[in-house]
This record gives structure tokens, sequence and C-alpha cells, in this order.
């Protein structure tokens, strides 16, 4: 009987696989991510990426088997669209897109980049079209098919990019893309939540009426002010939608964006979709982009945190010495080598157990016969970390037993 849900890498819900909760379920048979780290990751407040920095995280996308980059904005600087040109030149094996507003120079310049692809933007609702960029709604119209028609002219395939579109009038918005589809031209449409504002239940619906009027390909670039970018992403693949936007580690402007790691593991482990990836480049990935960046992300981030695999509790250190041999994944949804992050440890802090002390001294080879001393080890240990508000070295341990027994 084969069990998607628990495999010798991963243990997830069987009930994610039952019937009744997978009858609505309409994924493609294909989907791409398209991530955009290297532009609407870039745009986080204070993160900047030079030219080199770009081409290895493109080459670092590449590894990981992202099916597509889009790689910058080449009228933001000289330096982005020499970077552009370079990871183009550099043939890297994902499809290379560019992006663009909605003006024919733009469109220009990304197609000189040598990119097969271009997403086009242009504001969608009239509130921002008449309040943010103070325009007739007219003009985003003729803007939109203007530059989408020039688009094709060069060869580029064409994402026509809705800003603000989740906020708009539904009629409005696809009205105008409408018009743009038939007077314009785009080869696919890109559903954006500029403002992260969808719920989760309003999400197969508004795929639902998109696709209802738009006989394209659609791809979902939702934003995370609500923690719910990656969520709704996985809502509008499961809807039908064929391309995911994401970043690394949900870099991105104001809360940044859906993040691809998020995405991929759970299509992977949770809904049996296998993107092709080389899952265990994962953690490496990310870590590099913090590395090079200075970018901090909470150390105990779901898969791509640096200390999301270590245990402090004493209870659960001595579960996982129980199981880690024959069966860790009785105590974790996945391995950690699936995502290539370091095998799981035991640490020391305040919430250390007994089992804890065991563990470390017999590590360590050292002997402490007297459970008192034990008891009194840990208290110790406890005092230790409270006063210094943090977990506690190797070294730390061995200066306390040192002191408890005087060895």
């Amino acid at each position: 009987m084969k069990t998607p849900w628990k495999t010798d890498k991963w243990f997830t819900s069987p009930w994610n696989f039952l019937d009744e909760a997978r009858k609505d379920q309409k994924f493609a048979s294909k989907i791409k991510l398209h991530d955009v780290s290297l532009r609407d990751g870039e745009q986080q407040a204070g993160l900047i990426f030079n030219k080199d920095q770009k081409i290895a995280l493109a080459e670092k996308l590449a590894e990981v088997g992202v099916h597509r980059i889009e790689a910058g904005m080449p009228v933001v600087s000289k330096q982005d669209e020499e970077a552009i040109r370079e990871i183009v030149k550099r043939d890297l094996g994902p499809e290379i897109f560019a992006f663009a507003r909605c003006m024919k120079e733009d469109v220009k310049r990304a197609a000189d980049t040598g990119v097969k692809g271009v997403i086009v933007e242009i504001p969608s609702s009239e509130h921002i079209i008449q309040h943010a960029y103070k325009w007739p709604l007219e003009k985003a119209i003729e803007l939109s098919i203007e530059a989408t028609q020039y688009a094709k002219e060069m060869g580029l395939y064409t994402v026509f990019f809705p800003i603000d579109m989740s906020r708009a009038d539904m009629g409005w918005v696809l009205d105008l893309v409408e018009r743009v589809a038939t007077e314009g031209h785009m080869d696919a449409l890109a559903v954006v939540d500029t403002f992260g504002g969808l719920n989760p239940h309003a999400i197969p619906y508004l795929i639902k009426k998109t696709k209802e009027r738009i006989n394209k390909p659609i791809e979902v670039h939702f934003h995370d002010d609500y923690g719910l970018g990656s969520a709704n992403t996985l809502l509008a693949l499961a809807a039908g939608a064929d391309v995911a936007h994401t970043t690394i580690s949900s870099i991105g402007e104001r809360a940044g964006n859906a993040s691809y790691e998020d995405i991929a593991m759970a299509l992977l482990t949770m809904y049996d979709i296998d993107l092709g990836l080389k899952y265990d480049k994962i953690y490496e990935t990310a870590k590099y982009l913090r590395d090079i960046s200075g970018l901090q992300v909470r150390q105990n981030r779901g898969i791509v945190g640096d200390n999301v695999n270590d245990i402090e509790s004493g209870i659960v250190s001595a579960w996982y010495y129980n199981v880690k041999d024959d069966a860790p994944l009785e105590l974790a949804p996945y391995l950690p080598s699936l995502t290539g992050h370091p095998e799981t440890r035991v640490v020391v802090g305040k919430f250390s157990g007994l089992p804890t002390v065991e563990i470390y001294l017999q590590e360590l080879g050292l002997t402490v016969d007297n459970e008192g001393q034990k008891s009194e080890i840990l208290a110790k240990i406890k005092d230790m970390a409270f006063d210094k508000g943090r977990l506690l070295t190797t070294e730390e341990f061995v200066q306390i037993v040192k002191e408890v027994t005087g060895k």
C-alpha cells in the first residue's frame, strides 16, 4: 500500500490524503516555481545584492532546480542590467525573466538583456490608479496594451502583472485584463496580492473566476503581510494555478513574498507533488543568502532556521535518544537530511532535564555515579542558563561537572 504521507524521509498526516480532503484539488500537471528573490526580494528595505551576489544567488537557485528566475529590472541600475545579462549568458538552466513597467522603453531594456520573458506591471485597482499614480483610468489600459504588444514584437514570453489586483473591483480588473489579452498581448496572467490582503478562503473563488474569463496560464504572486503568502499560494495551486512566484526564505518588500522552501516542501510531503528540485540544497541556499546579506531569520523558522532541529526539553531529549536510530520520524515531520540541514542535536539550557545530563556525560566520556550530583549539575545548568539568558556551551557544561564532582 502506498503511503505518500509516510516515507523513509518524511512523516506527515494521512488525513491530507483522504478523498474528502482532496476532492476539490485541481493541481496543474506541471507546476513551475518563478523565483523573484533578485527583484522583488531585493526590494526588502535595506537589502542590497551586488552584481556578483546576484549571479551567485542565481547559480544557487539553478542548483536547487528552480524553474524560472526573475533576474531583476534593467532600468533600476546599470549594475542590475549587467547582472541580468551575465545570468542569461551563463545559461544556468532555469528560464530567465526580467521585470518591466508598462513602458515600451522598459520592455526594450529587458529584451536587450537576452531574457526569455518579461513580467509587465501596471496598477490595476481603480483607487491606486487614481490616488497613487494620479492617472485617468484609461491611461492604465492604454499603456498596458501598448507595452504588451511591444513585448510580443520583441519575442518575449509576456506575463501581465496587475498591481493591487486583489483589492480591485473584480469586474473592473477582469475587464482590464480581458482588454489587454485581446487588444494587447499576454502569454500568462499573474494574479497579484500586492499587499497580502487575501485570506485563504477567498483564493479558490478568485482563481475560478479569473479562469472563467481569462483563457491563459495563471501565475500567482502573493505577499506575506499576514504570514499567509505561502499558504495562499498552495491554495491557488490546488485551484489550478500554473506558476508560483516565490522568494528565498520569504524575502521581499514589507513582510516579503511566499517562500519557495515552504511551498516546495509542503507540495512534496503533504500533497505528493514532486517539483523535481534538489531538496537537499534548500538549507544551503538559505544559509548562503543570510551569509552574504547579513539577513536574519528566526532561528527556529520552519525548514530554513539554523536551530530548527535542536531539542532542549529534557523529556523530548530522552524520547529522541530512544527513537533516533530506529524511528527518527516519530519526533519530526521530515529528516534534516531531506533539506540538507545539520542533524538533530540535543542542547543544554533552562529546560534541560536529567536525560540531557546523562546524554552529555555519555557523549563526553564523563562518569558521574552519584544521582544526587547529577541533580546538582542539572540545577546549576538551569541557574546558569537563566542568568545568561541563553543555551550553554559544551565547555560550560564540562565546567559545571567539574565544580560539582571536583574532578
